[in-house]
């Protein structure tokens, strides 16, 4: 004879993340993300679980340096939109040369500060 059995809800344990492992998240990609921005991050990611965590660490994020190398030389044909996903700034860049490079210019002294919020901003979704 068969007994019947009743299915218990089995407790899931939340283990939250080892505030270590946070630390050495941000201090070794701080320089991807806005600086005015970290401790608000780094509060958000200590509140995660640990599955969380490693799906947050598996984020490809953009170097705000090689996107600035992009732009000096290849900001004219707008290539550097391209790779931050901007596409329609990109195909304006690229057939207009850089709008007789004032974009070109514009770029070079903001395209770094964007990468880091387009960074955090990826980020954030997961959080």
């Amino acid at each position: 004879m068969e007994e019947n059995k009743i299915l218990e809800p089995q407790k899931i344990e939340v283990k939250k993340v080892d505030p270590q492992k946070v630390e050495m998240y941000i201090l070794s990609n701080r320089q991807y993300f806005p600086s005015e921005k970290l401790i608000y991050m780094k509060n958000k990611m200590f509140e995660m679980d640990e599955n969380k965590f490693e799906l947050v660490s598996t984020v490809d994020l953009k170097s705000p340096q090689i996107i600035m190398l992009v732009s000096i030389f290849l900001g004219e044909l707008g290539v550097d939109r391209f790779m931050i996903g901007d596409i329609g700034m990109g195909i304006l860049k690229l057939f207009t040369g850089g709008l007789c490079a004032i974009l070109w210019l514009y770029d070079f002294f903001t395209i770094a500060e964007r990468v880091k919020k387009i960074n955090f901003e990826n980020i954030m979704i997961l959080l």
